[in-house]
């Protein structure tokens, strides 16, 4: 598959992770950290949205019957781009300082983005090897 079809199919299945990240950020709010405390609050909700962007990778590699691991991994780079972009331009938009914008990005708190960036740049690949392997 030739990159140029592939990362307009990848901006789409993006935009899929899109509203699963806000439902996972309320039910974080509302539901999780007060049931558990910030700092278990902030890790379930973590792995809840790695598992949420692990299901969208395999919707896509199965959609992409061609995708190459390599395509794949192109994939993720574009998804973390494009997750990077947002967060940082979200933030500053809301007036945020660079030290609030690079908080998150430190394994502080029970905070797991970096994990969560880590699971969107190698998910669509993970999911291309393993079909590979299948075959």
């Amino acid at each position: 598959m030739r990159y140029r079809l592939l990362l307009p199919r990848a901006f789409r299945w993006w935009l899929a992770v899109l509203p699963l990240a806000v439902f996972n950020g309320a039910l974080r709010e509302s539901i999780l950290i007060p049931a558990f405390g910030p700092t278990a609050g902030l890790m379930a909700s973590g792995i809840l949205l790695c598992a949420f962007v692990v299901l969208i990778a395999a919707f896509l590699v199965r959609r992409q019957p061609r995708l190459t691991s390599g395509e794949a991994l192109v994939a993720g780079a574009f998804w973390l781009a494009l997750t990077l972009a947002f967060e940082l331009a979200f933030g500053a938009a809301q007036g945020k300082s660079t030290a609030e914008l690079l908080a998150p990005y430190r394994f502080e708190g029970g905070n797991l983005w970096p994990l969560v960036l880590l699971t969107l740049l190698l998910a669509p690949w993970a999911w291309s090897r393993r079909r590979q392997e299948a075959r």
